[in-house]
């Protein structure tokens, strides 16, 4: 499986903004995640549900921009700025890292997001 591939394919659909159907394609069933504010999934199921509710609750996409990538082996790290305004009235703007841990099928097994600011 060439993961540099696996890995362009899933940035250009998160940089889409289709970021479930990027989960869903490209997540192990046994993947795990977690961010710089302590929140944590253990499989694709929880991330599917997480990112549907996080996606529900934005009323605008400002933008998503994605600056570059590096693919190391198995292992790789996305730069991306994410800018939405929120259903609540709250804004968000996150400039971050999402590196990446693939298997040999060519699917995330862990995703860790990292504040790139």
């Amino acid at each position: 499986m060439n993961i540099k591939d696996q890995v362009k394919n899933m940035d250009a659909m998160v940089s889409q903004g289709d970021i479930v159907n990027a989960v869903k394609k490209y997540f192990a069933t046994n993947a795990n995640t977690s961010d710089y504010e302590n929140s944590t999934t253990n499989s694709k199921k929880e991330m599917v549900t997480k990112m549907e509710g996080f996606l529900g609750a934005i009323s605008n996409v400002n933008g998503i921009k994605h600056h570059k990538t590096i693919v190391d082996g198995t292992n790789s790290a996305s730069e991306f700025t994410f800018d939405f305004d929120m259903k609540d009235g709250s804004k968000i703007y996150w400039h971050e890292i999402i590196q990446r841990e693939w298997n040999d099928q060519g699917q995330v097994i862990k995703e860790e997001y990292f504040n790139a600011n």
